[in-house]
């Protein structure tokens, strides 16, 4: 049975199931072994991990700990009342009209950023400047319609992800931002931190980044210099805003003060740091890499939530889960009717009625004549699930506009 225990009860004899900390590059080789001393407990939490899944039926039990079918109802159960606290902003174009704009954003902005840090490679001076008129386009297309942008930038390949990381980052906060009802300017320079968060890993070697593999306790502790390397760039760079440097700064601070690089906790980190360290993680977990699949969205942010009990702000992670959904656009997801669809676009006035392309007969196993259902008028139909596509051998990106 899988059982999720606390840091303070984890001991010798106990096989873990999961690290359950997907946000952190951790140094042990796999999410899964058995703990064999003490010293391997004082490690695990020394990195930061709070609360963790053990398998009792492969080592020892906590018979008090709650099973992982109890941890998950009380998570589906707090999403669903996100869902209905409060609509998300209202659309000004059409879905199928921004998603041509949003697919040439998505190729501009990769080659943008990859010149950025062409340039931190070969030693010159970073030009803002080249990143600033593609940060308004990414501000543009998300106050336009944020579910043409926002799937697409889940697409990635192995060997670009820091670059179409980057992307992803600088749209999603424009998203969570616009959500909070920041100001637009405010959300430009969010975006332009999102953009340049990850510009110190230029500076790691390629080895590192994209190595197939976990990573060595030396390549771990470089990697984790990529921040500062970071800061180091951007200061001798002209015009950096404030917030542009506490988004590259605090990314990967911790509201528990188990992050890095300075252990920042609470009110220490900015609303814009926790903002981005939100942002980086659901990013990260939803892609695939060289060394780790991505998970489907909507685990994704029931994650998040389940982390905000010690790493993130949680009423800010109740806000990023209404800018984008409690089924994110491009999710696939399974119906009462026994079909499958793909989200295109959120409802203005519900997160739990989205509209969706459906195409696909669970029971007889086939593809059908795709069709557009729109949940929000359909009382006799309902989402039951998220759907992992690779179960189904599914590309649910093939079936949005643009």
């Amino acid at each position: 049975m899988i059982k999720k225990i606390r840091i303070e009860q984890l001991q010798p004899g106990m096989f873990i199931h999961d690290l359950n900390c997907g946000w952190l590059d951790h140094p042990f080789l796999t999410n899964a072994f058995h703990v064999g001393d003490q010293a391997t407990v004082e490690k695990i939490a020394r990195h930061g991990v709070r609360e963790l899944y053990i398998d009792t039926a492969r080592g020892d039990d906590v018979p008090s700990a709650p099973t992982l079918g109890e941890v998950e109802a009380v998570l589906d159960q707090q999403m669903q009342h996100i869902a209905q606290a409060e609509p998300p902003p209202a659309k000004k174009t059409s879905l199928q009209a921004e998603a041509v704009r949003a697919r040439r954003l998505r190729s501009e902005a990769n080659l943008i950023v990859h010149r950025l840090m062409s340039d931190v490679r070969l030693g010159r001076q970073i030009e803002v400047d080249q990143a600033e008129p593609m940060v308004e386009s990414i501000v543009d297309s998300i106050f336009a319609n944020r579910d043409a942008l926002l799937p697409i930038l889940r697409l990635k390949r192995h060997d670009e992800y820091t670059f179409q990381h980057s992307v992803s980052v600088a749209a999603l906060l424009a998203a969570f931002a616009r959500n909070l009802g920041l100001s637009r300017e405010i959300t430009r320079e969010l975006g332009l931190g999102g953009l340049l968060h990850d510009i110190g890993k230029a500076r790691i070697a390629e080895s590192i980044l994209n190595k197939p593999g976990k990573l060595n306790d030396t390549e771990f502790a470089r990697m984790r210099c990529h921040v500062n390397e970071g800061l180091d760039v951007l200061h001798t760079a002209p015009r950096i805003s404030p917030i542009a440097l506490q988004v590259t700064a605090e990314h990967h601070e911790r509201f528990d003060g188990s992050g890095h690089p300075q252990a920042l906790a609470a009110d220490q980190v900015s609303l814009y740091g926790k903002m981005a360290a939100i942002v980086d993680v659901y990013d990260a977990i939803t892609s695939n890499r060289v060394y780790h699949k991505g998970i489907p969205p909507t685990l994704a942010l029931r994650k998040l939530l389940e982390w905000s009990t010690h790493h993130f702000d949680a009423a800010l992670v109740h806000s990023f889960i209404r800018a984008v959904g409690i089924y994110p656009s491009g999710s696939l997801v399974s119906l009462s009717n026994e079909r499958l669809g793909v989200v295109l676009e959120q409802h203005e006035h519900s997160l739990l009625t989205p509209l969706l392309c459906v195409f696909f007969d669970k029971q007889r196993r086939t593809y059908i004549e795709p069709y557009i259902l729109d949940l929000a008028t359909r009382q006799d139909e309902k989402i039951i699930a998220y759907e992992n596509p690779e179960t189904w051998h599914i590309d649910p990106y093939r079936w949005l506009p643009g």
